[in-house]
């Protein structure tokens, strides 16, 4: 039988209730027997006495008697080791990177990231098959069009989750997206400043370039540079948006002449232009790397492979998926 330990509260663990504590850290002792330690002071917190409905926080030490009951740690939880579903399994299939804090996914095309009207399966509710042993729900801390594929960070605790949101909002992460554009712009490279606004139309919701002033309007920033080109057909671009605002990168490509091929709601109808043999007529925009804050220190830096309609578009064009990645090492 172990004898007297003392375990310090973890940070995530801030708040929680002091019998909610026991059962995670020790499932197999009981409420009543919690409470008998509890008055008869055998279990303390930082040496004082307390209460089941005590809440602790984060750096407490909490006086844990023999019980012949095993300690289950409540370290990070490997994402095999959450709870066998068709969600838990195809989230496991999209895992980047995970630690502690965060998951970092490789969403595909054509899954949505949170409901709506028509959306059956969306990862928000999935992410519930990630549910901690805490009860603790992974979140969401910025989103990606259904239709576009690529990086998509995820939190696991509250606390990242407020560090990751004030990254994105405060604009230190970067993110990288690459794109397929018809034709090729004139400048290699350049800044697109616009005003967007949200309209409704009969095919849903749409954002339009607007004026400064105009009800609705938020400023949007975008830079890209080619990459390739396919003759005079195709352009491979590397984007950044600067601002997040909704459909951005997909408005500007437009706004610049050179909309991203395969986007069902952006892409102008040209009698002359007919789609390239051999590609998919799907969204060729992926979220191609990040580059972000990580909430214990340090930053971290996540690139994601190329959705397979857009891997088969490359090796019809020729260009090569590693070039550019090699150009930043």
């Amino acid at each position: 039988m172990a004898g007297i330990e003392h375990i310090k509260v973890d940070h995530d663990e801030a708040g929680m209730r002091l019998d909610r504590w026991f059962k995670i850290h020790y499932p197999g002792l009981g409420f009543g027997a919690l409470q008998k330690l509890l008055r008869s002071g055998q279990v303390r917190v930082d040496g004082g006495r307390v209460k089941t409905d005590t809440r602790i926080q984060p750096g407490q030490m909490v006086r844990v008697p023999p019980m012949g009951i095993d300690h289950k740690a409540s370290g990070p939880i490997a994402s095999k080791a959450l709870k066998h579903s068709p969600d838990a399994e195809l989230l496991a299939r999209m895992l980047l990177h995970e630690d502690d804090r965060l998951f970092v996914l490789n969403k595909p095309a054509g899954l949505a990231v949170q409901g709506g009207s028509g959306v059956v399966r969306h990862i928000d509710k999935m992410l519930e098959a990630w549910t901690s042993k805490k009860g603790e729900k992974p979140r969401l801390v910025h989103r990606l069009d259904r239709d576009t594929s690529g990086v998509l960070v995820i939190a696991r605790t509250r606390g990242a989750a407020q560090k990751l949101t004030e990254a994105f909002r405060a604009r230190t992460t970067k993110k990288t997206y690459w794109s397929l554009v018809k034709g090729v712009p004139r400048k290699s490279e350049d800044k697109i400043s616009t005003w967007l606004a949200k309209e409704q139309t009969p095919d849903g919701d749409r954002m339009r370039i607007a004026r400064h002033g105009d009800d609705g309007a938020d400023h949007a920033v975008s830079y890209y540079r080619v990459v390739e080109t396919a003759a005079n057909r195709l352009a491979w671009l590397e984007m950044e948006p600067y601002t997040g605002r909704t459909h951005q990168l997909r408005v500007h490509a437009l706004h610049i002449g050179h909309p991203i091929i395969g986007d069902p709601k952006y892409f102008d109808d040209d009698p002359n232009w007919d789609f390239p043999g051999g590609m998919q007529k799907r969204l060729h925009l992926h979220a191609r790397h990040i580059d972000i804050p990580h909430p214990d220190g340090g930053r971290l830096r996540i690139t994601a492979p190329l959705p397979p309609h857009m891997v088969q578009s490359w090796n019809l064009l020729g260009f090569d998926a590693n070039r550019d990645d090699l150009d930043k090492d």
